[in-house]
């Protein structure tokens, strides 16, 4: 029973980040902004992880979708990635260490 809802929940957030994708491209970001909005409150309720995929691209604090360009800067600093929000000027960094290791294990094999 808990494992059906977990996997309806998991379900419908792919869904809507697929909508919000869809309606970022059109131009319509208070759209994407709810379904952000709603995926993360199923996530939430149901103890469902947001998957890998679909974490960078919203901001926890304001819950807006980021798209690059539009609503959010990505800068390359130190060997991490730097998103910041437009809307509220939150800030994330990740490591991108996996990259420059696969770029300096080419550049040694060549």
């Amino acid at each position: 029973m808990k494992r059906e809802r977990r996997a309806i929940a998991r379900q419908r957030i792919h869904h809507l980040f697929r909508e919000a994708d869809r309606r970022a491209m059109e131009g319509r970001l208070e759209l994407a902004n709810r379904y952000v909005y709603l995926a993360r409150k199923i996530a939430m309720r149901y103890l469902v992880r947001i998957p890998k995929q679909y974490r960078h691209r919203f901001c926890r604090k304001c819950n807006s979708y980021l798209l690059p360009g539009k609503t959010c800067r990505v800068r390359l600093k130190k060997h991490r990635v730097v998103i910041t929000c437009y809307n509220c000027g939150g800030k994330k960094r990740y490591p991108y260490i996996r990259e420059i290791k696969e770029r300096r294990r080419n550049a040694a094999g060549n």
